[in-house]
Parts: structure tokens; C-alpha cells; sequence
């Protein structure tokens, strides 16, 4: 067994020369929040340092972000008006499209990406509509995402998102984008989204958490590894063209073994449990701000190309430095 000499790792040059795993402002997506009103820019209580903005206020944020180096970005919307169908979610004037056509006349070299589910839409929280006995109706659901998906696309979005986690809404929202002629917007599916307790934080950023029940039945079972290679293999199939694993630091076996078995484009997303867990244990002088980089290369480490994650301004300032 060779082993590296030891004054490679003295010297501080060196050790950034031959160092295997780097991390590159390009891997980075922020989410940013989109709140209905003017004026608005109020620091969301479960994810201290994001804010939840009004659309008028996008342009010091985006411009912020522009000049930390940071130019992905995915885009969440909160209604003031839900109902069991989630229309707003849709609506040409909808939060996510004023919120698009704003970034997107401001800056042409922001890439912005929609997330498309309806849990932020309904008045029930759940992300499809419901049958009358409270379960999702999967093929229907798969109707009202196309048309999510094709709204964010005429407003400007350059790649939709979709989380919902419906059998199916790949296929249907490519055919659904190409046949209104937009071939060129990327899909970044959600493919392996587990029924994960770390999304506490977002759901009450977002206020989209389900009014009765649990979104087991829609989400994959936490304990499953091999399923979620099933879910990508369709996905891919159905024409995507980033695939996701969410939530990341606890799924890094999930990112490796995706990465071994598919030569494609890998997103993680580091969700808000794991930044609020992080941050809380920074604030109480409990861990020091370096374990912020510590985490986020262990998920690059694991096989990750795309890292979406709300550390991404306090990242692009140490990548910075």
C-alpha cells in the first residue's frame, strides 16, 4: 500500500493542488421565496437568513446573488388564495409567473428554475387533487401539473421542477411543453423524494403543510435504496434531464449509488431540516461556521453535480475568499 507522503499535507498549497473533491460556485441553487404584496422582504423564523420576498423587492436580492457569484436558482411561490384545485398555481398573473417575468427582464444571466407541485396551492396541502374519499387522483393530477409546468415556461423559467411525486408527470409535462413548442426548457424531476421528517422548516416557509394525513403514499419510504434507482430509471426514461435525490446528508448512500449506476446530471437537495439544524447548533456556539463547507462537499463527495441549498450565499462567500 502506497501512501501519501506526509508533507503533502503540510504544506497549505499542496493540499489545494491534489485536494480529490471541490466545490465550485456553478454547483450551487439557492431557493428564493416569492410572497404576494409589495414591499416585502421578512425573515422566514424556521430558515434564519432567508427571507420570504415580495415580487418587487426580487431585484436587490437577485442582483445580491449576481454579484456573490451565484446565477442558479429555484423559485418557490406562496398564494394569499388556495382552493381544492390549486388554480393560482397556473394563473398567467400567478406568484412563480409575475415572479419569473420579473428576474428574467432584470437579468439575462440568472437561470431560473420553478418548482412545480401544488401543496403550496391547495387548500388541503396534499400535492394532486384528492378523490372524494382523500386519496390522490395520480392521473389527473398529472393534467394540472402540465399546465403548472407550461405556465412557468411562457413566463421565462429555463427549467421546471417538478416535486409532486405522481407516477408519470415526467412523460406528461415533456409531451406537454413540446407540444406548445417549448422543447428547449429542461425538466429537473424530483425522482427519488422521500417521506422525510427534514422538511419540517419549508413546510412552514412555504405553508404548504397537509391539513390531514401524510404524503406517505406519495413519497418514498425512507428504509428504500432500491426503489428510488427504479424511480430514476423512469424518470429518465420519460425524459428528464436532471435527476434529484431530497433530502441529501441523509441519503448520501442514495446520491453514490445513483451516481455509480447513471451517467447523468445529479441535483441533492440539502433541505430546510438539515440547514435549520446546522444553523441553530452555528448560533448556540455549538459547531463553528467551517462544518457549513464540511457538509456540503460530503454531498458533492457522494456524487452530486447540482447542490441546491439555502447555505448557498454563506458558501459562494467562503468559495470567495
Amino acid at each position: 500500500m502506497i501512501k501519501r507522503p506526509r508533507r503533502l499535507r503540510k504544506n497549505e498549497n499542496i493540499r489545494n493542488m491534489v485536494r480529490e473533491t471541490k466545490l465550485h460556485l456553478e454547483d450551487l441553487v439557492y431557493p428564493v421565496f416569492v410572497v404576494e404584496g409589495e414591499n416585502i422582504k421578512k425573515e422566514i423564523s424556521s430558515l434564519p437568513d432567508n427571507y420570504h420576498f415580495s415580487v418587487d423587492m426580487l431585484y436587490e436580492e437577485i442582483n445580491k446573488l449576481r454579484k456573490l457569484g451565484i446565477k442558479n436558482i429555484l423559485v418557490f411561490g406562496i398564494p394569499n388564495n388556495k382552493n381544492s384545485y390549486g388554480e393560482e398555481a397556473y394563473k398567467k398573473n400567478g406568484i412563480v409567473q409575475r415572479a419569473v417575468k420579473e428576474i428574467k427582464s432584470n437579468f439575462n444571466d440568472i437561470y431560473v428554475i420553478t418548482d412545480v407541485c401544488m401543496c403550496q396551492y391547495t387548500d388541503h396541502g396534499h400535492c394532486g387533487i384528492l378523490k372524494d374519499n382523500g386519496d390522490i387522483d395520480n392521473d389527473i393530477t398529472l393534467k394540472y401539473l402540465s399546465k403548472i409546468a407550461l405556465s412557468h415556461a411562457q413566463a421565462g423559467a429555463d427549467m421546471v421542477a417538478p416535486s409532486d411525486m405522481m407516477d408519470g408527470r415526467v412523460k406528461e409535462i415533456r409531451k406537454y411543453l413540446d407540444l406548445n413548442n417549448y422543447t428547449d426548457v429542461s425538466i429537473m424531476s424530483y425522482s427519488a423524494k422521500y417521506a422525510s421528517s427534514f422538511y419540517g422548516p419549508f413546510r412552514d416557509a412555504a405553508d404548504s403543510a397537509p391539513s390531514f394525513g401524510d404524503r406517505n403514499t406519495y413519497q418514498m419510504d425512507p428504509a428504500n435504496s432500491n426503489e428510488a434507482l427504479r424511480e430514476i430509471d423512469n424518470d429518465l426514461i420519460e425524459g428528464a434531464d436532471i435527476v434529484m435525490v431530497k433530502p441529501a446528508l441523509s441519503y448520501l448512500d442514495v446520491i453514490r449509488r445513483v451516481k455509480d449506476n447513471f451517467n447523468v446530471p445529479i441535483a441533492a437537495y440539502s433541505v430546510s431540516g438539515e440547514y435549520s439544524m446546522l444553523k441553530n447548533a452555528i448560533d448556540q456556539g455549538l459547531l463553528d461556521e467551517s462544518v457549513i463547507l464540511e457538509a456540503i462537499l460530503s454531498i458533492k463527495r457522494a456524487g452530486a453535480d447540482i447542490i441546491i441549498t439555502y447555505f448557498a450565499k454563506k458558501l459562494a462567500e467562503i468559495i470567495n475568499n
